[in-house]
């Protein structure tokens, strides 16, 4: 007989998270009532590392997942107590033995009971796998049963699986007992459970092994619901939720994935988790697979993953598009770009995060998981145009982070997408990783170059690298418009023409040239390309410079007809007056000239809100054309129907194969052309060179630790030593053989060893006094790093500045100002900003005499006495020598001095005299330098004075707003005019925001899509997630129990 604890009914507890209802009627086993069991229908499922795999749910409709959140891990069985219709046949089992009795033939009822009535419930089902709990239970209903000698109790459960013989009605009652008064089966059943709870707890060896096996299986069935969370259906998409799937339909508009996506989805490395280089066009989609695999490290394995994107701009997009991810799979987005960031980042134990970092805080981040031996809760780290490894100080800094994960955690998978490389056989070694390259583009490019009045197509096979493809079509369009003749305007077409009723069009034959005037305006017949796509279609024109940009974008529009004023003329009116807006009434002059035109500029002279603005319209089809800078090739996808090379140069430099590459590759809009066409414009004296370029293999990407007088590689080494990931010299020799350098250590330092350029840095650290140099009993070199050191690469400080910080910062303790900003906005000032700007000296004086006395007194202290600036302004030569260093900087901090103050980013540009690009640059620029700054302080104990100050400093560095728009502002993607708009709408605190209709949102907010509020939302949503856990969490640990509490 079985004890309590076997008869009762086995509850599992479920995670409710998951909304999916599995019916009761699914899989049962051996021991379901018949009832159930006859609507059975036998399903398979296949379990793969762990996780339950299924068909998709689109193709297989009848497929039910194995493990749902809403049955129990026992396959779904009821419990004999818990089936109500049991003791309704042991009524029935009672009324025939009673009829059995009166008929004397009592054998016939044991063989009925025996055989019809229970055996029904009991007999064998097929074969299915079971776990081990439940075959320890049915084989003990199926066996014979021990005697009562050895401790077992009586039972009414037929012997099925051994049938016992034949017993002959005569000995049947010759040993029968002397009859007893029957009692009721119902009140035997109740009297036998009712002994099993008073029976002894002493139990023999085997009853305890199968309850550890059932204690076993319950604990191995507890922690199979929590691995796979809440959604339980893992498989049918890449070994994913279906819900992944339908979201990527419903969050992207993505119905399914190219071949070579699927491809590389499934290859060895990726399913045996190896390291992976994949190589393809732009706009080839490399990032959906990139972003298929985070999700997969965050559902499926449960580890954090970390993506370093390459700009800020690009951080703050992909946060807020994979906010929405976050919020439907239940993970956390954070994002390290700029002053955002937490270090070490929260340890969160019931939610994994994905780290979206630019290069510089990826960095950081690793150094500061590291430091707490936590890198190995990242699982995958996924790197956006891994080239940038060749990319001067950037690309030291990327080359840092990788060699010490490959060099700390051997479990952390690294994936890098990167266009066409050279070498990327050099990076495969330093990667330990497999390469996949394919040259798939979703929309044919077709490459040209026009030479005069010529086009051709650019065709590396022949011997010129080009063929003829086709005269420029001059032909001109002559509109008269209404009853006048005297205003005549050019409009020149290929296959698109505007008519309306007052309209007389006269098409010009037998014009093969501009008119002189606009020869000379429009030598390279920009005028004519463009005009053959726009305004239906859209166009991207790259420029050398910024300047080149803004006067290609007005002379353009002096040759538009007026038709194009018409082309969604509401639209452009309202982008005309939230440019406006964002300038807080002011709207450059340039833009309020070519917007009614549909075209606009974009370069880094723009402010954050206008290039967002100009963004959205181009993307919506408002705008039709952008005169641009190679910038944007490399950052947010624009993509056109034809992208024009103004020249091959990008400012004074040559173009390389790569920034070639970058540009043409925005040709082609997927789902929308069928060819994309790059035109790349040429004078006679760089046809030869661009033949060059045309047919030349791509760059090789090499490591640049030694760039800049080896600045990358002295970081590195120190950086080591304060981690203690080295602490000898030979340890550090064996960390350098991992490293990009190592690899290319032939044609970085042909003439120097590794080893050589290892012990010089070691040298110059220690005479830096950054690192400090022992032995142990062994007489063993140890290095040990310095506070100054700590402070160096715990701020992330560049080694040429660390000294000068940490002076300066000790001379401000000697007189800090503390009634105003202007000290410490000094303080953070960057340093490898003062040479960009050359004071305005008039305007330097005139702000310097605004000051107040103790603010002039401040600017005396650090360098810059007012006589020595009024001087300068008047034209008149200084005896006393001025540090420049010190001048420069001092002029900068006036320009952040008075954001802090107005911040109105217009008239602080006009004031200065600088382009409100280059203040906002200053901006973003000052607030991570002020981060920087603070993590400095924080290791040093005499600068404990500037912790609270620098720490709200830097946050309203980071964002230059009224105080009451910062909230809205920490939502990624939401600019100052944005702000204003929610703010003006009633969304005053992310709560508001989080909790917002988006129909309402998109009613209440001007030029604001369904999709952009949606994701407004979600990162909202994700942010008071974020801090509410962190909060969470610090609770946690505050009322954990210490392990090491000291005890008698």
């Amino acid at each position: 007989m079985y004890t309590d604890n076997h008869m009762r009914e086995i509850v599992v507890k479920r995670n409710t998270s998951s909304s999916r209802k599995r019916s009761r009627d699914g899989t049962r086993s051996h021991i379901t009532p018949a009832k159930k069991r006859s609507s059975f229908t036998s399903e398979t499922c296949s379990t793969v590392e762990g996780h339950t795999h299924t068909q998709d749910m689109s193709e297989n409709k009848g497929t039910e997942l194995c493990c749902s959140d809403n049955e129990d891990l026992f396959e779904g069985y009821d419990s004999i107590v818990g089936d109500s219709s049991f003791l309704a046949k042991l009524e029935d089992v009672e009324l025939q033995m009673r009829q059995c009795q009166d008929q004397q033939t009592p054998n016939a009822c044991e063989d009925d009971l025996s055989d019809s009535i229970l055996a029904e419930d009991f007999r064998d089902s097929p074969p299915r796998a079971l776990p081990s709990s439940q075959l320890e239970f049915q084989k003990a209903v199926m066996t014979p049963h021990k005697s009562p000698s050895r401790g077992a109790h009586n039972t009414s459960t037929p012997d099925l699986m051994n049938p016992r013989p034949a017993v002959k009605h005569s000995d049947l009652t010759a040993n029968k007992p002397p009859p007893k008064a029957r009692r009721s089966m119902k009140e035997h059943l109740k009297k036998m459970l009712i002994d099993n709870a008073a029976t002894s707890s002493t139990v023999s060896k085997t009853v305890q092994q199968k309850e550890a096996v059932m204690t076993e299986e319950m604990s191995f069935a507890m922690q199979a619901m929590e691995s796979i969370s809440a959604e339980q259906d893992l498989g049918p998409f890449f070994d994913l939720p279906s819900k992944v799937k339908d979201l990527i339909l419903r969050l992207k508009g993505i119905q399914d994935l190219y071949e070579w996506q699927k491809t590389c989805l499934n290859l060895d490395s990726v399913q045996q988790r190896r390291n992976l280089i994949y190589s393809l066009p732009t706009s080839g989609g490399k990032t959906l697979v990139a972003e298929i695999l985070i999700f997969k490290e965050l559902l499926c394995r449960k580890k954090d993953a970390l993506l370093i994107l390459p700009y800020i701009s690009l951080v703050q997009e992909k946060v807020r598009g994979l906010s929405s991810f976050g919020i439907e799979l239940d993970f956390m987005v954070e994002e390290y770009a700029g002053s955002k960031g937490r270090f070490p980042p929260v340890k969160r134990r019931n939610k994994n995060s994905l780290y979206v970092t630019t290069i510089e805080k990826g960095h950081s981040l690793v150094n500061s998981l590291i430091e707490n031996d936590r890198l190995d809760n990242i699982g995958l780290v996924v790197v956006d145009e891994l080239h940038m490894l060749g990319d001067g100080s950037r690309g030291a800094i990327l080359e840092m982070t990788l060699s010490k994960i490959l060099y700390m955690s051997k479990s952390t998978q690294i994936i890098g997408m990167s266009a066409t490389l050279g070498n990327v056989g050099d990076l495969q070694t330093f990667l330990n990783a497999e390469n996949y390259t394919n040259d798939f583009r979703p929309v044919e490019l077709k490459e040209y170059v026009k030479i005069k009045d010529s086009i051709y197509e650019v065709d590396p096979r022949e011997e010129t690298c080009f063929s003829f493809s086709r005269l420029l079509d001059f032909k001109v369009l002559m509109i008269i418009c209404g009853q006048s003749s005297t205003h005549l305007s050019f409009f020149f077409i290929n296959s698109i023409r505007y008519r309306s009723g007052k309209l007389i069009e006269c098409l010009c034959n037998g014009l093969s040239q501009y008119s002189s005037g606009m020869q000379k305006m429009d030598p390279d017949h920009i005028v004519a390309l463009a005009t053959e796509v726009i305004p239906q279609q859209s166009c991207l024109i790259f420029c050398a410079t910024k300047k080149n940009c803004e006067n290609l974008a007005g002379m353009i529009c002096k040759y538009l007809n007026k038709e194009f004023l018409k082309h969604k003329k509401a639209e452009k009116t309202t982008l005309l007056g939230e440019l406006k807006s964002s300038g807080n009434g002011s709207l450059c002059p340039v833009l309020q000239k070519t917007v009614p035109f549909g075209l606009a500029y974009h370069h880094s002279g723009l402010t954050s809100d206008e290039r967002k603005l100009v963004e959205e319209a181009y993307s919506s089809g408002v705008l039709c054309l952008l005169t641009c800078t190679s910038t944007l090739a490399a950052g947010i996808n624009l993509p056109a129907r034809r992208v024009i090379l103004r020249s091959p140069y990008v400012a004074t430099e040559f173009l390389k194969r790569s920034q070639y590459k970058q540009m043409v590759g925005r040709a082609g809009r997927a789902g929308i052309d069928a060819m994309g066409e790059s035109i790349l414009i040429l004078q006679d004296k760089d046809i030869n060179m661009a033949k060059k370029l045309l047919s030349a293999p791509m760059e090789k990407c090499y490591s640049n630790l030694l760039h800049d007088g080896g600045r990358g590689l002295l970081s590195l080494v120190l950086s080591l030593i304060g981690l203690k990931i080295t602490t000898t010299v030979e340890q550090v020799r064996d960390f350098m053989k991992g490293t990009l350098l190592s690899v290319q250590e032939a044609q970085v330092s042909p003439e120097r060893s590794l080893w050589d350029l290892t012990v010089e840095s070691i040298d110059t650290l220690k005479q830096k006094s950054l690192i400090e140099v022992s032995a142990d009993v062994n007489n063993q070199t140890i290095l040990r790093i310095t506070r100054l050191g700590r402070a160096t690469f715990k701020g992330s400080i560049d080694l040429s500045y660390c000294d000068l910080l940490y002076q300066d910062l000790s001379k401000g303790l000697e007189g800090l100002l503390l009634n105003s900003f202007l000290h410490l906005v000094y303080l953070v000032t960057p340093y490898d900003m003062v040479n960009q700007c050359k004071p305005d000296w008039m305007i330097y004086f005139r702000q310097f005499t605004n000051l107040s006395a103790a603010e002039q007194k401040m600017a005396t202290a650090v360098g810059v006495p007012e006589s020595f600036v009024a001087r300068k302004a008047a034209g008149q030569s200084v005896r006393k020598s001025v540090d420049v260093v010190v001048v420069n900087r001092l002029y900068l901090a006036l320009v952040l001095y008075s954001l802090l103050k107005e911040t109105n980013l217009w008239d602080v540009s006009d004031r200065f005299q600088l382009t409100r690009g280059f203040v906002q640059t200053l901006l973003s620029s000052a607030s991570a330098f002020g981060s920087s700054v603070l993590h400095f302080t924080e290791e040093l104990e005499e600068f404990w004075a500037y912790k609270a100050l620098l720490s709200e400093l830097t946050r309203r560095l980071t964002y230059c707003v009224q105080a009451e728009l910062i909230p809205l502002m920490e939502v990624a993607g939401v600019m100052e005019h944005r702000a204003k708009q929610l703010y003006n709408a009633g969304y005053k605190t992310l709560a508001h925001l989080a909790n917002a209709d988006p129909q309402i949102l998109v009613q209440t907010i001007e030029k604001l899509s369904k999709r952009q509020a949606n994701q407004i939302i979600a990162s909202a949503k994700m942010l008071i997630k974020e801090k509410a856990e962190a909060l969470q969490e610090e609770v946690d640990d505050l009322l954990m129990l210490p392990s090491d509490i000291p005890s008698l």
